[in-house]
């Protein structure tokens, strides 16, 4: 297990699924942890049963961001781990996204993310002893073999891939020990799929079918891999992709 003693976290899309399971993972293994989520009475829940604070952040509200940051820093003195788990899905095909549809997800999935990397490193760049930390993005294996119905979506965790690269590259080039990693879960047991599931009856259940373990992702399984990426166990990886979907990107170049 990491040991995370010491260590300050912020995590997004903190009130359910892969945010809530990464929340109680990070400290169980003793990091501080700031949780933010747009659905205050869930997220407040979530963080309050553990002893983690909470705050009510939209994460596309990029202005908001280096205040977040701050409370964090000001609270515990640094910031070492930022894990932008936030997202929304569109449910909506080429010929059926409307551009509010687009600039939504766009403005949750890519730009907050982007926002945190960037609020977050300067944050980073001040700790005691020097530049350093973990940024973990979570993207999606939709980004990788995409699906017809969700062109937003699958685009903007396409784009969440790149974005990660970037930030790690430069990071790198620049001499901070900063990494920036990607996560990319498979069909996972979250309020995302049970809200696309409503409106796609059947869906769980056909998405589970393409996993080689017939079965979806436990969001704790998800939370223990951001927090090895998180740790200090992987100092030299940076810029790198961890799938987390029970081989299905193995078997399946298209769902």
């Amino acid at each position: 297990m990491p040991d995370l003693s010491g260590k300050v976290a912020i995590v997004t899309g903190c009130a359910s699924g892969i945010g809530a399971a990464t929340v109680r993972r990070l400290r169980s293994d003793g990091a501080d942890v700031l949780g933010t989520d747009i659905n205050e009475a869930d997220g407040a829940a979530v963080c309050q049963a553990i002893r983690a604070r909470f705050v009510r952040h939209n994460v596309s509200d990029t202005a908001a961001w280096p205040e977040i940051v701050a409370q964090a820093t000001q609270r515990w003195g640094r910031l070492d781990i930022l894990v932008n788990n936030a997202g929304v899905v569109s449910q909506a095909s080429i010929e059926d996204v409307t551009d509010e549809i687009w600039d939504r997800t766009y403005d949750i999935n890519i730009k907050g993310t982007m926002a945190g990397c960037r609020a977050a490193i300067a944050a980073m760049k001040a700790n005691p002893g020097g530049a350093s930390g973990a940024l973990i993005n979570i993207a999606s294996t939709s980004a990788m073999a995409a699906l017809p119905g969700d062109v937003a979506y699958c685009s903007s965790k396409g784009a969440v891939r790149v974005l990660t690269q970037s930030v790690a590259a430069h990071c790198a080039k620049a001499g901070y020990a900063i990494r920036c990693n990607t996560i990319v879960p498979g069909a996972t047991e979250t309020g995302i799929l049970n809200d696309a599931e409503e409106a796609m009856p059947g869906l769980k259940a056909a998405v589970a079918a393409t996993s080689p373990m017939n079965r979806l992702a436990d969001p704790a399984e998800t939370a223990a891999a951001i927090a090895f990426l998180a740790s200090d166990e992987c100092p030299y990886m940076t810029g790198a992709e961890m799938l987390v979907d029970g081989a299905m990107m193995a078997v399946h170049p298209g769902f």
